[in-house]
């Protein structure tokens, strides 16, 4: 029992003197700030988003003396999907944009309102924080076949799948200033003309009969975005092209800019405004053949969803 007594005598601070040493230590672990590895640190490569727009509007008249269409629905979509590469001095952009609108009326029937897609994808190397070289390839057409309206009795066949089609392929420089305005310029751009359907071929310059019509020219391609409040923002895109083959003074032209105000986190009033000059493109004037400014207005509210 002595013995006991004695390896108790020795045990017990040695174990008291431990357990103080692992508290303090403890302790100092815990009041030490945690820093992250650098090393640890995987930078977002990938950065993916869009934005989905769709305004509705509809009247209805009975007995009403001033007169007017018993019945009428509008009804327009925006859908915008973005994907954007960035790593070391690489950098890869993706962008679809596509308006679908259509119109419905009790003496009308249903007309197409807008119908338009347009993909763009551009390669870069950065040579500094504001240059780039690189690579821009843009289609652009519509999904469905469009009419003209010369009268309410009337109607003509203008448009189609491919018919047109623009493809441009474009080895350039890219010049960002600022991380939401940049302008791509090429002097030495390929572009395509495509008719599918050979019926359409002379309305877009196209020889007739023929499916396509090669182009070559300068291009440059100016791309700004902006939230100037919380609720307010604007996105705007200016295309310009020059055809070196054929009248290189008349620079064709095609800009869109959409306005949004949001009221809610899904509802925001939108306007649309596109403007689009094509020196091919000779349907108009009195004798419907000459080239124009072409304009298209867009007004409504509805929903508007940012992902």
């Amino acid at each position: 029992m002595k013995k006991i007594f004695t390896c108790l005598y020795f045990l017990i601070p040695a174990f008291l003197i431990a357990q103080d040493a692992t508290v303090k230590n403890l302790q100092t672990e815990a009041g030490k700030t945690i820093t992250k590895d650098p090393n640890d640190t995987i930078p977002k490569i990938w950065k993916t988003g869009g934005l989905i727009s769709l305004n509705l509007s509809q009247g209805s008249l009975s007995n009403w003396a001033a007169g007017g269409d018993k019945f009428s629905l509008s009804a327009n979509a925006f859908i915008n999907l973005h994907a954007f590469y960035k790593k070391d001095k690489n950098s890869w952009d993706n962008n679809f944009d596509f308006n679908l609108g259509y119109l419905r009326t009790t003496s009308l029937g249903t007309r197409k309102s807008d119908d338009r897609f347009d993909i763009t994808s551009k390669y870069g190397y950065a040579l500094n924080s504001k240059w780039n070289i690189g690579l821009l390839a843009d289609l652009k057409s519509q999904l469905f076949k469009g009419y003209a309206y010369p009268d309410a009795n009337t109607k003509i066949y203008t448009s189609n799948f491919f018919a047109p089609a623009y493809v441009l392929l474009s080895p350039g420089f890219d010049y960002h200033p600022v991380s939401n305005f940049s302008i791509f310029i090429s002097p030495a751009t390929a572009r395509w003309v495509i008719v599918k359907d050979t019926a359409l071929s002379t309305l877009y310059g196209v020889t007739a009969g023929e499916k396509h019509d090669f182009q070559f020219g300068a291009y440059a391609s100016f791309n700004y975005t902006a939230n100037f409040t919380k609720t307010v923002s604007y996105k705007g895109r200016i295309d310009l092209f020059s055809n070196y083959k054929h009248n290189p003074q008349n620079v064709d032209f095609y800009m869109t800019n959409l306005f949004a105000v949001k009221i809610s986190n899904a509802l925001a009033v939108t306007y649309s405004l596109t403007l689009i000059y094509d020196d091919d493109v000779r349907q108009f004037g009195p004798n419907e053949n000459a080239a124009a400014l072409q304009l298209q207005s867009l007004f409504g509210a509805g929903l508007l969803v940012k992902f």
